[in-house]
């Protein structure tokens, strides 16, 4: 991630971020039009991140319907999803037309560790959402014993518990002294050594992919036995189980395709300023996928548009919406 200032474009004047201040980076200044564009896009991407995912997160912690296991991990990621429309999209969608970072040398290092935590603890959700849809499909008897919301809970605490630690790790010299990498005042750049680079592509793509897959592999493979095996007593139930696992795998490969390119591109571009830019766009794409998730749900969970309405229509207001039956196929 880099705000550096470009000091040999053509056909745009140079100035400094800090007029006042000899140390001051070089900015170029660029067409009004593409500020325009560029802040607009950024401004709408934001704000309906951020709606989207408040509405799942006040759909599954109002409706008892929808506090079951499956669901508090849902709402963990929609928290995750949340903050990165908050505070992430805004912040580095301004990284791809500002070169210059006005926010201080602290809030570098703390939006830093933010964005590395909130991006890991989602993949840990996701890790987690595939555990639970192969129980589920695997032993459908067994899952409402072996998976509670209590032991839920206590592994979405302990995800972000990991995620925060682990990112501190590959951080902390960054976030203890950031002036070490900064060669003029308005840079927010990160030099992350090469062997954590390597580290991190092993614990944030190459294990995550390899855990997530094999266990949807199993689940489809698990689908189509039941499929050959089911009778009418059971039938609903495993439908609605092999639904929710292609519904949260459609997530998980949306996910794993915003992080791909990121690592592909940490790993072999360097830091000048065009490499930068790529950088840059890598991480806009990785923080894109808090957008896509409450679509996903949208597309493909009943329960999220009716609540949806409810929420919009402030009937959640009413006196016992909260046990407003969000499956009327049920009754």
């Amino acid at each position: 991630m880099s705000a550096r200032g470009v000091t040999n474009m053509d056909n745009q004047s140079i100035q400094y971020c800090f007029p006042n201040n000899n140390l001051s980076c070089s900015r170029s200044i660029r067409p009004e039009v593409e500020y325009i564009i560029v802040y607009s896009f950024i401004a709408v991407t934001s704000v309906f991140t951020v709606f989207l995912n408040l509405l799942v997160i006040i759909s599954i912690t109002h409706f008892k319907q929808l506090h079951t296991p499956t669901n508090v991990l849902i709402l963990s990621l929609a928290v995750a999803d949340l903050i990165a429309g908050l505070i992430l999209l805004p912040v580095q969608g301004m990284q791809l037309i500002e070169p210059c970072w006005y926010f201080g040398e602290i809030f570098c290092s703390i939006f830093l560790l933010i964005l590395y935590v909130v991006v890991t603890a989602s993949l840990g959700n996701l890790i987690i959402i595939s555990v639970d849809r192969y129980i589920a499909v695997n032993d459908p008897l067994q899952y409402p014993m072996k998976v509670t919301n209590s032991r839920v809970v206590v592994s979405i605490v302990v995800n972000w518990v990991f995620s925060f630690i682990y990112n501190f790790y590959l951080l902390y010299e960054y976030i203890l002294c950031p002036e070490r990498n900064h060669t003029c005042i308005g840079e927010c750049i990160i030099y992350v050594k090469l062997e954590n680079i390597i580290i991190d592509a092993f614990v944030c793509l190459v294990a995550p992919c390899w855990v997530i897959v094999s266990l949807y592999v199993k689940i489809c493979f698990v689908a189509k036995q039941q499929a050959r095996q089911m009778n009418s007593i059971t039938d609903k139930k495993i439908k609605s189980e092999k639904k929710a696992a292609r519904t949260l795998g459609i997530v998980v490969l949306v996910y794993l395709l915003c992080w791909m390119p990121y690592y592909l591109t940490s790993l072999s571009v360097g830091h000048n300023e065009n490499d930068t830019l790529i950088i840059n766009v890598m991480y806009w794409i990785v923080c894109m996928n808090s957008c896509m998730n409450p679509l996903i749900y949208a597309m493909f969970y009943r329960w999220f548009r009716l609540s949806a309405k409810y929420i919009l229509t402030l009937k959640i207001l009413e006196p016992s919406s909260a046990y407003t039956n969000l499956f009327p196929e049920e009754k």
